[in-house]
């Protein structure tokens, strides 16, 4: 338990909001044993601070900071582009780089650039690009995508995003054996044109439908792109009504707002 107050700020992207701590000097570590049990227990809507994911800030040799990213189940990704974007914001605020910069993450070195509230963020290759191939789910068979944007995602096109059941559906795709047990995002989407694209993601770690997922985006721009069904740079349109603007000529961009949300220190209480 904390025996003094621990400093934090809340960002959000998207719909997505994150608790970011500066841990270069290992406080969390030192304070608390049990980082997944820390994490779910500040992430709790309505009895503690409450968020989709919990950023830590440390030291990195070869970067100009490194990230552990937890989602609001205790689980620790390897990337997170809205999560990514907060990030870069908070490290800029706070002295720990310049506005360009470079963070390390287990999904590898990502290039950000902030200008006042949007940052811009360069992701690395995708890899495992796979187009229309069969699953079963239950006792019907459906067509998906999928590719991996530093973290795995489905892609299932359909005519109306808003009628389709995203957690339910969500959460059978998510599991299923083709994505191993590491599981997979999976993301449902509606081309307006070449240029605009509607978005509803269910998320592993959050295990349900989020306002909005960055490496979702990013997933269903390569794909919807590789299929010759938008070009670059195409909006996608989240569930939390902001566009985020995806780049995909030689280098893959993921460009949207964040939003510092408050500042604040965390109680023990905010533990029990």
């Amino acid at each position: 338990m904390f025996d003094m107050e621990l400093e934090f700020y809340k960002l959000n992207a998207s719909g997505n909001d994150f608790i970011l701590i500066d841990n270069r000097d290992g406080i969390i570590y030192k304070r608390y044993n049990d980082i997944k049990d820390f994490v779910v227990k500040i992430c709790r809507q309505h009895l503690s601070v409450g968020a989709d994911g919990v950023i830590f800030i440390e030291r990195s040799d070869k970067a100009d900071f490194k990230w552990r990213f937890f989602n609001s189940d205790g689980s620790e990704a390897e990337m997170c582009g809205n999560g990514g974007r907060c990030v870069a914001r908070y490290a800029f605020i706070k002295g720990i780089a310049g506005n360009h910069m470079v963070f390390e993450t287990l999904a590898g070195l990502i290039r950000a650039e902030v200008s006042s509230s949007k940052v811009k963020l360069q992701f690395t290759t995708p890899k495992d690009l796979k187009l229309d191939y069969p699953i079963k789910i239950e006792d019907r068979e459906i067509f998906i995508n999928s590719v991996n944007t530093g973290v795995p995602h489905a892609v299932l096109i359909t005519d109306d995003v808003e009628y389709v059941p995203v957690d339910d559906m969500g959460r059978k795709i998510r599991h299923h054996s083709v994505f191993g047990n590491a599981g997979s995002n999976v993301n449902f989407v509606q081309v307006i044109d070449k240029d605009n694209v509607k978005i509803r993601t269910y998320e592993r770690g959050v295990e349900g439908e989020t306002l909005a997922c960055g490496t979702g985006a990013v997933a269903t721009g390569i794909i919807l792109k590789e299929k010759g069904l938008v070009r670059s740079p195409v909006m996608i349109w989240t569930r939390g009504g902001e566009k985020i603007t995806i780049h995909m000529d030689k280098e893959v961009y993921l460009e949207g707002e964040s939003r510092i949300v408050f500042r604040g220190e965390l109680n023990r209480e905010a533990l029990l």
